[in-house]
């Protein structure tokens, strides 16, 4: 006569069976998936969150950092990423130096996109990637902080990098890594014309 405990030990055995061999089954491409790394996206909503606060704020050259009446593109996303606990270098081309490398279409939220709009060889603007193919970032007397498209712009056909900057947290909810923020990557370029705010150039963007 077949008793509880024996119908219980038959269904274990027969889900243990079905989990195994689903788990033998998948592709590598999911598995590899499941142990990737993302940037967070809670720490990438809010620090687009807080630019968009900033949307209309005008552009100055130069401007001071920690200034907040007026930006140029990298005293904004310094000001922005500082405002979410993450310090970041003074110019655009000293930011280009820290975090890791993306590939344009590996862009998520909150990595830095870095252009040469003067095409003269030297990384002069600095946006914040917003999502959905869109920049969050300052430019030009009369324009400010402003959201544009990024296909097809000046700063799409003149992007030399991107960087991402944001803590990075495992999909499984491992603990989380730090990519380098805040610290110039070993062996990066260094700021050779010794500028101590912005190098960052007004262009004909």
């Amino acid at each position: 006569m077949m008793t509880i405990n024996t119908v219980k030990t038959g269904t274990m055995r027969i889900a243990l069976a079905v989990c195994l061999t689903f788990s033998a089954v998948l592709p590598a491409g999911l598995t590899a998936q499941a142990e990737a790394v993302q940037p967070s996206s809670g720490k990438a909503e809010a620090i687009i969150a807080t630019g968009m606060q900033l949307i209309g704020t005008p552009y100055v050259f130069g401007a001071k950092s920690g200034q907040t009446d007026a930006f140029d593109c990298s005293s904004f996303t310094q000001y922005v990423f500082r405002q979410n606990g993450i310090e970041l270098p003074r110019s655009s081309r000293q930011q280009a130096e820290v975090g890791t490398a993306v590939a344009k279409d590996e862009l998520q939220a909150g990595d830095l996109v870095f252009s040469d709009t003067n095409r003269d060889g030297v990384i002069n603007h600095v946006s914040i990637y917003a999502g959905d193919g869109k920049l969050l970032h300052t430019y030009r007397a009369g324009i400010g902080v402003t959201v544009s498209d990024f296909e097809g712009s000046t700063w799409d056909k003149t992007f030399v990098t991107a960087r991402r900057v944001l803590p990075q947290e495992s999909v499984q909810g491992d603990a989380a890594t730090d990519p380098g923020v805040g610290a110039p990557l070993s062996g990066g370029a260094s700021d050779s014309r010794g500028h101590d705010r912005d190098d960052d150039r007004p262009s004909s963007d």
